[in-house]
């Protein structure tokens, strides 16, 4: 296999688990291998640092993230702990109370921040080098060493061998979730009153991709690709256009005469498989790392307004169901153009890399506007 096909971002992603794996078992051979050449003492915390650094955290980013904290409160907890025991105390007592204190102030600034892993880090450093207070400076000064040792090859084995990024996986995740939104969409035209198993199967899969984009800001503004205002505004519009796709799939008639009329707005249909398609062109542009230009037409409801504004039951009474349904398509569609939008003015969001190989995937063009999708059928763009 070839290196180029071995740092496809495609390949990255969809062998992530087994990577990930790989760069943890290499990680631990390359310290072991170093602190065994040069007979480095307590070397069990360098693979323990090592370990703790990727932990479950498959993409630069995050790794980058932890080590950084972890750098940072070893370096603070191991050098607290060097001040506490390389000078004569004249009291015992001092060496404890310097050390809680330590881990005290650690704790109140770490609070409730995403510092935490650092303030953690701080307190085990200060620990491990104060011991049970018969350490010597020669113990303390090797058990730091250590645990920065094995804080950089884990580092660098991420970086360097295989990288997942924080930020391909958002570019997937952000296409997958649009794409199950373009179908659940498409579905709740078609469909009957009540939803189907594979809605409800989409419906639980959207929410846990938009779980899964929340917890990749830090990395991904880690990567200094996107900011976190950025991205917090990209997946606020998804929470958004999800939960009208969600409401519109929730949607019942109380009365026939309610159906009646939206059924006979003629061209609603067709505009709502236009909205439908252009969320998914606009998936592959993302998922293929094309940068953003999707031809969209805004919901025209004027065209519907007599039928919406005049509906009445048979019994005399005014029918605000019909003008509230396109009310939600109306919204559907503004915040699909703000979306397109947003994505469009990411200047770095676009990959090169996603472009190169997305002809060795099949990703050759977007789909065919013309063609509707088949809820039943797999979506081929998903197999990237």
């Amino acid at each position: 296999m070839s290196l180029a096909r071995l740092r496809d971002p495609y390949f990255s992603h969809r062998h992530r688990r087994i990577l990930h794996v790989l760069r943890i078992a290499l990680a631990l051979a390359i310290t072991y291998a170093i602190t065994e050449t040069f007979a480095i003492p307590h070397q069990g915390w360098a693979l323990v640092s090592t370990v703790m650094v990727m932990g479950n955290l498959p993409h630069i980013g995050g790794v980058l993230d932890k080590a950084r904290q972890r750098l940072l409160g070893t370096l603070l907890g191991a050098g607290w702990g060097v001040m506490l025991i390389a000078p004569p105390l004249p009291w015992p007592t001092l060496l404890p109370l310097g050390t809680l204190t330590g881990i005290a102030v650690a704790t109140w600034i770490s609070f409730g921040k995403r510092y935490g892993y650092g303030g953690l880090m701080f307190a085990i450093s200060l620990l491990l080098v104060v011991g049970d207070g018969t350490q010597s400076l020669g113990v303390a000064l090797w058990r730091g060493f250590d645990v920065l040792l094995g804080t950089l090859v884990g580092i660098a084995v991420t970086v360097l061998v295989l990288p997942h990024k924080a930020t391909d996986l958002l570019r997937f995740t952000l296409a997958d979730n649009l794409d199950r939104m373009a179908r659940l969409y498409h579905a709740h035209t078609s469909a009957g009153a009540e939803l189907d198993v594979d809605a409800r199967e989409l419906l639980k899969a959207c929410s846990r991709l938009l779980v899964k984009q929340r917890g990749l800001v830090d990395a991904i503004h880690r990567e200094h690709r996107l900011t976190r205002g950025e991205l917090d505004d990209l997946i606020s519009l998804q929470r958004r256009m999800f939960s009208t796709i969600e409401l519109l799939l929730e949607t019942h008639w109380n009365t026939r005469a309610g159906h009646e009329r939206i059924e006979a707005m003629h061209g609603l249909r067709d505009q709502q498989h236009t909205l439908a398609r252009t969320l998914g062109t606009l998936a592959f542009q993302v998922r293929t790392g094309h940068p953003v230009a999707v031809d969209f037409v805004p919901f025209d409801l004027q065209r519907h307004a007599d039928l919406a504004g005049e509906a009445h039951a048979e019994d005399g009474r005014r029918l605000f169901s019909p003008s509230g349904y396109l009310w939600l398509n109306r919204e559907l569609s503004r915040l699909t153009g703000e979306l397109i939008d947003r994505l469009g003015r990411l200047e770095r969001l676009p990959s090169r890399r996603l472009r190169k190989g997305a002809s060795r995937h099949g990703l050759l063009a977007p789909p065919d506007a013309s063609r509707p999708i088949d809820k039943d059928k797999p979506d081929d763009r998903q197999q990237a």
